[in-house]
């Protein structure tokens, strides 16, 4: 898809208006103080936490720029910047972007809502070769809000740069609603597993990791 033919970008009249997060550590503090330390104590134990960046390490090119949408403490998009990639991450609660500066200096951290998301005012236009939506990101958005933001995330992509979301099957936002977002999206679904280590999708599913093309 050329850029020409691309989807054009939500204009500033369908900028939200109602609430838009779910993410409980907006409206407490200890929420979010806990799940930072509860990532750094599984870091500090040795846990394997980045399941889900190894899978963006191997879509994407060598050196490539990767968005990480709703990045949380930055685990994921930190660890992709250590491999050499050019990492953006973004999260409506600042005091985790203050976590993943902290922790994660090689990567860039912006305070901003997905369902507001304009990175070109953030000063970053180039697009990305890869956008990540790790976790249950997409649950924490308030459903009106749901398909925009697939749209905006998809207009950040290169041409032929891929989105990778991660949906529960049976609550949240679910891969059948996903899918209907797709097509004003530009995007199609090019693989889904139902694991970040790739294991295979089946109707039984409990979770659906979605790779998107756009184009």
């Amino acid at each position: 898809m050329s850029h020409e033919e691309q989807p054009p970008t939500i204009p500033p009249a369908a900028q939200p208006t109602a609430p838009t997060s779910l993410w409980p550590g907006l409206g407490d503090a200890g929420h979010s103080a806990a799940y930072v330390a509860r990532f750094r104590e599984m870091r500090e134990r040795g846990q394997d936490i980045l399941g889900e960046a190894r899978l963006v390490d191997a879509l994407a090119p060598r050196g490539a720029r990767i968005l990480d949408a709703g990045s949380g403490p930055g685990r994921h998009g930190g660890h992709l910047a250590t491999l050499g990639h050019r990492v953006v991450g973004v999260d409506v609660d600042p005091a985790l972007i203050a976590a993943a500066r902290e922790d994660h200096p090689d990567a860039t951290w912006h305070v901003v809502d997905l369902a507001r998301l304009d990175l070109a005012a953030l000063g970053e236009s180039e697009p990305f070769d890869v956008v990540l939506v790790a976790g249950n990101v997409m649950d924490f958005i308030t459903s009106p809000y749901r398909a925009d933001v697939v749209h905006r995330l998809a207009d950040s992509l290169a041409d032929d740069g891929r989105l990778v979301i991660g949906c529960r099957v049976g609550r949240g936002y679910t891969p059948a609603e996903l899918d209907t977002a797709l097509p004003a999206a530009g995007l199609r679904l090019e693989h889904r597993f139902s694991t970040w280590d790739l294991r295979p999708w089946t109707p039984g599913s409990d979770f659906a990791v979605s790779v998107l093309v756009r184009g």
